[in-house]
């Protein structure tokens, strides 16, 4: 039973292994991501707190998935194609993933349950919603979609230390 975030593996969008181990110490931002949503200018937000705060240990993960409207219909490598043309992504972005049902992705499961949302509702409502994981690799705060990356930093300036 998993009982931090250093438990899981995912893949990367470019298919390779991704361990979440290696990020021991670390304090990440995950977050469900979309190419074709009114939330997607979100990555610009995300690419700048990654710019600002990677050298202090900050790793934003984004995992793309076409859950909510079909708003992410691509392959991986045209999702991770769109990501940089558009927003200059160089955080590290993973395969598509589903983070509701009983299907969704073991990580997302795990997220959901260490912090439900309003009303303690577990699932995901749409995309963009963001987990803020601290060097313990334990979830620190459960963030909504329309909450604005911008608004996020007072949060992982605390995480960071």
């Amino acid at each position: 039973m998993a009982t931090s975030l250093y438990d899981f593996d995912a893949v990367s969008i470019a298919g390779q292994p991704a361990n979440f181990s290696a990020q021991r110490g670390k304090v990440m931002l995950i977050v469900n991501t979309a190419s074709a949503c009114g939330f997607t200018p979100q990555f610009g937000g995300l690419e700048k707190l990654w710019n600002d705060y990677r050298e202090r240990g900050l790793v934003i993960v984004g995992f793309p998935s076409n859950e909510f409207g079909g708003q992410d219909p691509g392959s991986n490598d045209e999702i991770g194609a769109f990501c940089q043309k558009n927003y200059g992504v160089s955080f590290p972005m993973m395969a598509k993933v589903k983070v509701n049902g009983s299907d969704a992705h073991p990580l997302w499961q795990w997220l959901k349950g260490e912090k439900p949302g309003l009303l303690g509702t577990q699932a995901i409502k749409w995309n963009f919603t963001k987990f803020l994981v601290g060097r313990d690799g334990q979830v620190i705060k459960r963030y909504a979609p329309n909450d604005a990356p911008e608004s996020l930093r007072a949060d992982i300036e605390k995480a960071l230390g």
